[in-house]
């Protein structure tokens, strides 16, 4: 068994929409097909991931680095111990040949989408889903009743109003959602404060909404929406300065009396651990964000959250960043907190296909073998385009 060829592709995200740092009408994603010699139905197995939403495709690193380390592997270096599936460790380290220790960044979201479309492909070479496969590797029971699922949305538009907001947020209600999330530091504060009443005035109760600052306020500005927001008892306070800011961090929660959400941005365990240590995180209340698909794949993934579990945080407190199958799945296979969505947003990547169904603010995956993202009827097409035949 071995990997026969590997493509990527560069697809742009749909909407002109912004949070308060960056527009993605520019933003893209690498979408990742890893095609091997396993024949099933007439086609070769081909295992697809995407290095997931919020930064950028990673079309040079992968070209240029990573793809040709991986294609010049001799093929059975890169299988697990029964030689049935590929050892996606192996794999990642096979990738990371000759890059030296930190400067994760964009390197980490290449390295992720490579590392996940191996998940994808030992799910269907298994037949089964991936968040089974994910499960059975590092010995969970999986959630397979379904995951508390938030909507985000939020965001700022051109043409934006309360009205359009509003409606936007009883859109997702009625589709299924019980918990939100909204864009907060894209406006003068008190724009955002009526902008937060607004959303109130169609979820109710503020234990459901969350705020998100996407790294944009200084310390002063932090202090400040917490004062102001504090005593709505919002769901929590989101990404409140840089994320590497981790005195920002704890000062904030030293005075912040709810709860505090990071982690989107951080890319290695090293990175979760100087949260962990430095940053004030409070175990019991705070929660983590952490995305795999930006941080080089499920194997680093397990790693932060063995790190989180000892020093006394539970896995509970980790809804991963991204809005897609992929973390559907992660959060499934490893007993996580919840998960978001990017319902009509963040197009081709956000959000789920129907198959998946959202009732009392639950998501499940389906049965399809992998991720399931040949499921999803807006993303098929650029995986057909990928690979040059029907997925």
């Amino acid at each position: 068994m071995k990997i026969v060829d590997i493509q990527e592709l560069t697809v742009p995200l749909e909407g002109n929409l912004s949070n308060s740092l960056v527009s993605f009408a520019e933003h893209n994603v690498s979408l990742i097909a890893v095609t091997t010699d396993v024949m099933r139905n007439g086609k070769p197995v081909v295992g697809y991931a995407f290095d997931s939403i919020g930064r950028f495709g990673q079309a040079g690193i992968l070209r240029d680095r990573m793809i040709p380390r991986l294609m010049a592997a001799r093929p059975e270096s890169l299988l697990d111990a029964t030689a049935e599936n590929f050892d996606a460790q192996k794999v990642l380290q096979t990738i990371m040949r000759n890059e030296k220790p930190g400067g994760h960044g964009d390197r980490a979201a290449a390295a992720a989408a490579l590392e996940l479309a191996i998940w994808d492909l030992n799910a269907k070479l298994n037949d089964e889903p991936a968040w089974v496969t994910i499960a059975r590797k590092f010995e969970r029971a999986a959630r397979a009743e379904g995951i508390d699922t938030y909507a985000a949305g939020g965001y700022y538009y051109p043409n934006d109003s309360l009205d359009r907001i509003r409606e936007e947020f009883s859109g997702y209600q009625d589709a299924g959602f019980q918990y939100f999330k909204m864009k907060v530091g894209g406006a003068s504060m008190k724009e955002d404060m009526a902008r937060i009443e607004a959303v109130l005035s169609v979820v109710g109760d503020a234990g459901c909404l969350a705020v998100d600052a996407n790294g944009r306020f200084d310390l002063a500005t932090g202090l400040a929406y917490a004062e102001e927001i504090g005593p709505l008892g919002l769901r929590w306070y989101e990404e409140i300065g840089d994320p590497l800011d981790f005195d920002l961090n704890q000062r904030v929660a030293q005075t912040y009396p709810h709860a505090i959400a990071t982690g989107e941005n951080l890319f290695s365990i090293q990175d979760v651990k100087n949260l962990v240590l430095f940053g004030g995180m409070r175990p019991g209340k705070d929660f983590f964000q952490m995305d795999p698909g930006l941080s080089y794949g499920i194997t680093e993934y397990a790693g932060m959250l063995e790190m989180l579990e000892s020093h006394g945080f539970s896995r509970r407190c980790v809804h991963p960043h991204g809005g897609h199958l992929i973390g559907l799945h992660v959060a499934a296979g490893f007993e996580l907190g919840g998960c978001e969505a990017y319902p009509g947003v963040l197009q081709p990547f956000g959000g789920y296909p129907a198959e998946c169904g959202v009732g009392g603010g639950v998501i499940r995956p389906t049965d399809a073998p992998g991720f399931g993202l040949e499921q999803k009827d807006n993303l098929r097409p650029w995986l057909d385009r990928l690979t040059g035949r029907p997925c």
